[in-house]
């Protein structure tokens, strides 16, 4: 099985509610975020590519 989550979005809103939650793909994240631009704090806005974040020697050793 895989993973079922690639991108992983923290983010703090304007009245300071936070915010955690992950989508499977690009466009659905691209969605949730101009949803929520009015609601949201751009500058504690954090989006993790899960797939980019791994270092390929560090899979290797599985660390």
């Amino acid at each position: 099985m895989g993973e079922t989550c690639r991108f992983v979005v923290n983010a703090v809103g304007k009245g300071g509610e936070t915010y955690y939650t992950h989508f499977s793909s690009k466009q659905d994240l691209d969605k949730w975020v101009s949803d929520n631009r009015e609601k949201l704090s751009m500058d504690e806005l954090k989006i993790v590519d899960k797939h980019k974040r791994k270092n390929p020697i560090l899979r290797l050793f599985n660390l």
